[in-house]
């Protein structure tokens, strides 16, 4: 956990922030599966803050961790082949969130709500269901506005552009969660036109699962030329 932030330097001397995650943790029975990162808020300077309209966006730092054999396979189709991962992994971005602070003077807490989906069309679901084990290297990049108290009345002052901070998250939380929402499960989406083609297979054969009529559809691809 590492936390940088530039002091903002102006004639009102505006709050600097710095910023820290301290743990990442699935919301319990929201709406869609979201995940909880505990920010931990430091204003420095000596005017009380009103609040913080803080926007985030976070980032997998994809190349800060090792992967296995079996994790670059998976991974294949995000980064391409193992020989071509000196060029290709990066960072990538997995959403942006705006979080209201209320009000407080010198330190804080924060909730930071991520949203999560288990589309396989998101490049970042892709990446995170690829992983087995270990941890997932997050950057977190601030800016927003802070309103703080002066003799003056109430004033505002830009969140300076190096305002992050750096997270690892387990794997773990992110397989708990979506065990939570999608248990023993993946999400697919299809075609309108693909659909309609597996329901009529489907249909047509009998079958009383879409799991067994795409086993179906696998095993006859997988049958060796001439096979039975």
């Amino acid at each position: 956990m590492t936390t940088s932030s530039r002091a903002i330097a102006d004639v009102d001397a505006a709050p600097a922030l710095r910023i820290a995650i301290a743990s990442a943790a699935p919301v319990d029975l929201a709406a869609v599966p979201t995940l909880r990162f505990e920010a931990h808020i430091h204003a420095e300077g000596g005017h009380p803050v009103r609040s913080v309209a803080l926007h985030t966006q976070l980032r997998i730092a994809a190349a800060q961790r090792p992967y296995a054999p079996a994790d670059q396979q998976r991974l294949v189709e995000i980064f391409g082949t193992p020989d071509q991962w000196g060029r290709t992994v990066g960072s990538l971005l997995w959403t942006q969130t705006t979080t209201q602070v209320p009000e407080f003077d010198g330190d804080t807490v924060a909730d930071i709500l991520v949203g999560c989906t288990y589309d396989f069309d998101v490049v970042a679901s892709k990446y995170l269901h690829a992983l087995q084990d270990g941890e997932v290297p997050l950057e977190f990049l601030f800016s927003g506005t802070v309103f703080y108290s002066t003799d003056d009345g109430l004033r505002a002052a830009r969140i300076p552009w190096d305002t992050e901070a750096s997270y690892r998250m387990p794997v773990r939380v992110w397989r708990d969660l979506m065990g939570r929402y999608f248990p023993d499960s993946t999400w697919l989406r299809l075609d309108r036109t693909v659909f309609d083609r597996l329901y009529g297979f489907r249909a047509r054969n009998a079958l009383p699962s879409w799991e067994s009529a795409i086993d179906a559809l696998l095993r006859a691809a997988e049958r060796p030329m001439g096979g039975v």
